[in-house]
């Protein structure tokens, strides 16, 4: 198979790929793909490792750009154009606050999910504007789903049944985002809990809690805003 197809595959996939390219330099039009695990097809030479370096890099802020590598006797200035996954956001939790958030995230373009296994509040007649409805219990419908790099997962049931094993199970994956609704004594508990299921601080340090970005929202809709506003601010990578 050709690098070609590789690429051809990768993008029907909606799968992340950052594939580099030498614009001037050595080796002359040289390209080479680079995958989130370190993988690479294609090669640099002397620039393959250095530029594999700042491809996952910038992978990891899903952004493209042009850098100029100096080699021991040549230099290559290379664009690394990276392309991140369809966007998904998957609410857990058909509440007031997820019926704003997901209106707001079709509004900038993102699939829009929302999950709860109680169909009184997961009904159409209350999320007309979601891509998908899911009247399951979310730690099953996330064992399900494809959770990658593209995904901003965003827990607001208040609920810690259906919470928690749900944040363990999303905390397998290399989600973009991930943050759950609560005061800081409702994360604390939290907190407690996922170590009880085996969950380590690093991986329990990826939740954002309290969630949003603090703007003093009081209402789901402020609520939503705050949420949403920090979701883009990551996604920007203005925010960790």
């Amino acid at each position: 198979m050709t690098l070609f197809q590789t690429l051809k595959q990768t993008l029907a996939a909606q799968k992340l790929v950052a594939v580099a390219t030498v614009v001037d330099g050595v080796p002359p039009g040289g390209k080479m793909l680079v995958f989130p695990d370190g993988r690479t097809e294609g090669t640099l030479g002397e620039f393959t490792e250095p530029v594999r370096a700042a491809a996952l890099t910038l992978m990891r802020a899903q952004r493209s750009a042009r850098q100029v590598f100096e080699g021991e006797t040549a230099t290559a200035d290379v664009f690394i154009e990276v392309y991140p996954p369809a966007q998904r956001l998957i609410v857990v939790g058909a509440v007031h606050i997820a019926m704003v958030l997901a209106t707001f995230a079709k509004e900038l373009g993102f699939r829009t999910i929302v999950i709860d296994p109680r169909d009184v509040f997961a009904s159409r007649e209350r999320f007309p504007q979601v891509d998908e409805l899911v009247v399951r219990f979310p730690a099953e419908a996330l064992a399900e789903m494809s959770l990658d790099e593209g995904c901003y997962v965003v827990f607001v049931s208040h609920n810690a049944t259906f919470d928690n094993p749900a944040l363990a199970e999303t905390l397998k994956h290399p989600v973009r985002y991930i943050g759950a609704l609560g005061s800081k004594r409702t994360h604390a508990k939290r907190v407690a809990a996922l170590k009880e299921m085996g969950l380590s601080e690093a991986d329990i340090g990826r939740i954002h809690a309290p969630i949003g970005l603090d703007l003093g929202a009081q209402g789901p809709q402020e609520i939503a805003l705050s949420i949403i506003a920090e979701i883009v601010a990551v996604k920007r990578g203005r925010r960790d």
